[in-house]
């Protein structure tokens, strides 16, 4: 489906970048409390944003990390929240269901994968897209998930034309373990998953993220909940989250602002 297309199913929200702060804020008469509810794909970029927008703003954020099962039950069940961020192509089903407002889905952001290895080991040289190569060849084990971006190695494996010479030593890591669990307990030699979620954590190293040549991107989206008690304040949320003035907040939970 091309772009306009799939904005036009999703009632996309148009939001012009930079926006002028006052005007973002005199949505929102006096202070509110806002929740928004999220799995891990989006969460320490958002906890950046909210914290940039509770100091500019004088409303309260309450960023509520649920596990994918749990999320889903709590959107199915109405739960009160006032806006939901999720990857952008899960809205959709979302919007139709009459869960989140018609027009109010707008992207922020958009994650990448990363590379771990347990803390002390070896560290290979993944900068380049041939040292990368070489790295996943070496390894006598690979762990990521089918979840979120964990189904983007697999076509990068493919991609790269090793996936049949891998494949053997591809461990897929459960849903509602991490990536960099795995790696620290020993499971395996090098991990794969979103560069803010593999990272920071106890008893592995960081690699970095893919050679750029190499990444693709999983979009981040935020919308507004019909349940919301707070929209004007959750809209003025959404504003300060697509403004692309505040990046370098997102940049801090390793994300990056929407592509050109």
């Amino acid at each position: 489906m091309r772009p306009c297309a799939r904005a036009a199913t999703l009632g996309l929200a148009v939001v012009l970048a930079g926006p002028v702060l006052s005007t973002v804020l005199a949505t929102a008469a006096g202070a509110a409390e806002i929740t928004i509810l999220l799995n891990q794909s989006t969460a320490s970029g958002v906890r950046e944003l909210s914290r940039g927008f509770q100091q500019a703003s004088g409303h309260r954020v309450t960023v509520s990390l649920e596990r994918t099962d749990v999320l889903k039950e709590k959107l199915k069940a109405g739960a009160p929240a006032d806006l939901v961020s999720l990857f952008y192509g899960e809205f959709e089903p979302l919007v139709a269901s009459g869960t989140v407002v018609p027009g109010s889905v707008a992207e922020y952001g958009r994650v990448f994968n990363g590379v771990a290895v347990r803390a002390g080991a070896r560290r290979p040289d993944i900068s380049t897209p041939a040292a990368f190569t070489q790295a996943m060849l070496n390894a006598h084990s690979i762990g990521h998930t089918l979840i979120g971006t964990g189904p983007f190695n697999t076509r990068l494996f493919q991609r790269l034309g090793i996936y049949d010479a891998i494949r053997d030593r591809i461990t897929i890591v459960p849903p509602g373990t991490l990536v960099a669990e795995a790696v620290a307990r020993g499971d395996v030699e090098i991990g794969i998953q979103q560069a803010n979620v593999i990272q920071p954590f106890a008893g592995t190293d960081y690699l970095g993220p893919l050679p750029a040549d190499l990444i693709e991107y999983g979009r981040a989206g935020v919308g507004l909940l019909a349940v919301s008690r707070e929209p004007e304040a959750a809209k003025a949320l959404i504003t300060f989250m697509t403004d692309r003035a505040n990046a370098e907040l997102l940049r801090k939970g390793s994300m990056e602002a929407p592509g050109p």
